[in-house]
């Protein structure tokens, strides 16, 4: 872990972590961002290298190509669908609604809001890998530094997920998807929770990853839903895209872990490989 220094009058770390890239959701490079949104600091540096190997797990190394013909906005696509995210009838006010989601300087209270919050999900890593989310990749950065500063490596960490007929509980900063049913921690601490090890470095890995849980929170048997949702995860590489995927699908169909609530398919979900 490579660690960045952090001038003294820089904010706690684990509260710039959830504004550091907020940049993205105003279709702005780090190069061409501001320092500052509505009275907030924004655009600052994450410490550890956390933001440098959270973007490893959803994006290629090297310089940036572009992997969507004719898409080069900042606008997610989804895999869900195939079409790109709006704010026409989500969010009014983009930057009001970003300075409402980062303007809190409590760390966990800031976790909590992107957990639940869907504006940063409108949004990309980059306008090269669309199928990316913002949303994602700022919370695998706080689960990450919160890892690196608790003395962690990363070949330590594993992806711990919710087990079946538990319900799930967030972890501060650690709990990177949070869905009714079950959850997703990036820990080096699963307490008991299935879980699997990301690996040595960080990486697009995360359909190897999810076929080596001893465990999923959800059972295929149960549900045609379930095997759909289960099948598209063991193509997806990207992390973020992957997690996202997860929170638009259960959104999407109302999934429930109950079969009997249960009733009907949910369609092929995309199929693009990210």
């Amino acid at each position: 872990m490579s660690d960045v220094s952090v001038s003294s009058d820089s904010v706690e770390p684990l509260v710039a972590v959830y504004r550091h890239d907020v940049h993205k959701a105003r279709s702005r490079s780090h190069e061409h961002a501001e320092d500052e949104l509505r009275g907030v600091r924004v655009n600052e540096q994450v410490p550890h290298g956390a933001d440098a190997d959270a973007a490893l797990l959803s994006r290629p190394r090297g310089e940036p190509e572009q992997s969507v013909d004719a898409h080069q906005s900042w606008f997610r696509l989804s895999l869900l669908t195939g079409q790109v995210a709006s704010t026409t009838g989500t969010v009014g006010d983009v930057d009001a609604a970003l300075r409402e989601l980062v303007g809190c300087d409590d760390a966990e209270e800031l976790h909590a809001a992107w957990l639940e919050s869907s504006v940063p999900a409108l949004f990309s890593e980059s306008p090269y890998y669309p199928y990316t989310s913002l949303k994602v990749h700022t919370l695998l950065t706080a689960a990450l530094l919160d890892n690196y500063r608790a003395g962690f490596e990363f070949d330590e960490l594993c992806v711990a997920v919710t087990p079946r007929g538990v319900a799930p509980e967030i972890v501060p900063h650690r709990t990177v998807l949070a869905t009714p049913e079950f959850a997703f921690h990036v820990t080096g601490d699963p307490d008991g929770r299935p879980a699997a090890r990301l690996g040595d470095v960080p990486a697009r890995s995360f359909a190897d990853t999810w076929a080596r849980l001893p465990e999923h929170p959800f059972d295929v048997d149960a549900s045609r839903r379930w095997r759909v949702l289960d099948a598209q995860l063991r193509r997806v590489r990207s992390w973020s895209a992957a997690l996202q995927y997860i929170e638009d699908f259960t959104a999407e169909f109302d999934l429930t872990l109950d079969p009997q609530r249960d009733r009907g398919g949910a369609g092929s979900g995309g199929g693009r490989r990210e």
